[in-house]
């Protein structure tokens, strides 16, 4: 089923008498597999309202990211949040849309500065499991008191509702771009630079460090400014008096898209999961579990705060020592990639403690009370 409208839609989901398994480009196979009629966003498609001046788009929720980016940039602006293209480390096809992006709350590197997803998301119309139209937010930022439905939505992975048409704040283009690279640190000394520069008052939008093999024979540990060009110069260079090398516009670039797409491990064979701990934790985190004796490759993101996990795929791609030690930290981790067979007997999210499991319960239960929407998937 592909709906050109939002009353097509809405009528489908009303008329459904099996569940839906609720796709956007279907460029991200991520959870458990849900099992249902294909029911894909991508014919809601289009800008509805575009200001470049008031940095605010409104844009229907099948829209491919690459038509919205391209509309952006002949205004020079962009989506702050840098969404990832998950294909080649996913190893899909298809088209990524806008609204798979917001189902799933991605973001890139520039989360460290800029925020996530849904922290430039100013209104959205979706339709409910009873084929209801719902509005919440709007075009503008306004300070209001109550539920964030909005917000609520980003990260839902279609199980709350399908998302019709997202408005966005947006950020202008700085005029430039460099990164400071420096070579041969461990991942706790990379890590710790990577704090230090944040903690610095020269407004770091991208910390990331690549142990040796993953990015280049030795490891690489970057931070990226971006700015006015002289702004982006001085602060460059006061970091770079702690030792490396500053790159610049398209190289500078090309790194931190291989960065924000996982490329390292794009087309190698092996499970990937996605960790979230303090960014100090990070190199803990590696460290504990090679001494568990799990075997892994590791990327670590958002200074630290974000750990891409290559591991082998077999018995339970190492979910139990994984969880364990993430658990340990106060953090969380989720199966990105790995087979079917893996997704259907491995949980693909984090278990929830009681209480949070029993909200979303509650909130599933209001939004989709037939329990259509992509059942199982985050079980």
């Amino acid at each position: 089923m592909r709906p050109e409208s939002e009353e097509e839609l809405a009528a489908l989901v009303a008329g459904a008498r099996c569940p839906l398994r609720v796709i956007g480009g279907g460029t991200r196979p991520v959870g458990h597999p849900p099992e249902g009629a294909v029911l894909s966003a991508a014919g809601l498609s289009g800008v509805v309202t575009y200001e470049p001046g008031a940095l605010t788009l409104v844009v229907r929720a099948g829209t491919p990211v690459a038509d919205v980016e391209a509309v952006l940039a002949g205004e020079n602006q962009r989506l702050a949040f840098e969404p990832m293209d998950h294909r080649a480390l996913l190893g899909t096809a298809g088209v990524p849309t806008i609204g798979g992006v917001v189902a799933a709350n991605v973001s890139g590197p520039r989360r460290v500065q800029a925020g996530a997803c849904r922290d430039f998301l100013l209104g959205a119309r979706f339709v409910d499991g009873a084929g209801r139209v719902l509005k919440s937010g709007g075009r503008v930022m306004k300070n209001v008191t109550g539920y964030d439905l909005v917000k609520l939505l980003a990260g839902s992975w279609g199980t709350l509702g399908v998302l019709s048409e997202i408005s966005f704040k947006l950020q202008a283009i700085p005029e430039a771009e460099a990164t400071v690279v420096r070579r041969g640190l461990s991942a706790a000394a990379g890590v710790a630079a990577l704090s230090a520069a944040l903690g610095s008052p020269f407004d770091v939008s991208g910390a990331a460090h690549a142990p040796a093999g993953v990015l280049a024979d030795e490891a690489l540990t970057l931070v990226r400014l971006e700015g006015m060009g002289p702004s982006v110069r001085y602060r460059a260079g006061r970091l770079a008096e702690a030792g490396g090398e500053i790159v610049e516009a398209g190289e500078s670039a090309d790194l931190w898209r291989r960065i924000r797409d996982v490329q390292p491990f794009a087309g190698r064979a092996g499970a990937l999961w996605r960790v979230s701990v303090k960014p100090t934790d990070g190199p803990v985190l590696s460290e504990r579990l090679a001494a568990a004796g799990l075997k892994h490759e590791a990327l670590f993101d958002w200074g630290g705060g974000l750990v891409w996990l290559l591991v082998e795929e077999r018995g339970d791609a190492g979910a139990a020592v994984i969880r364990a030690q993430v658990a340990a930290s106060g953090g969380h981790a989720r199966l990105e990639r790995a087979s079917a067979q893996t997704r259907a007997r491995v949980p693909v999210f984090p278990p929830r403690p009681a209480p949070l499991a029993e909200i979303e319960a509650g909130i599933r239960a209001r939004f989709d009370p037939r329990g259509i929407f992509n059942p199982g998937l985050m079980g």
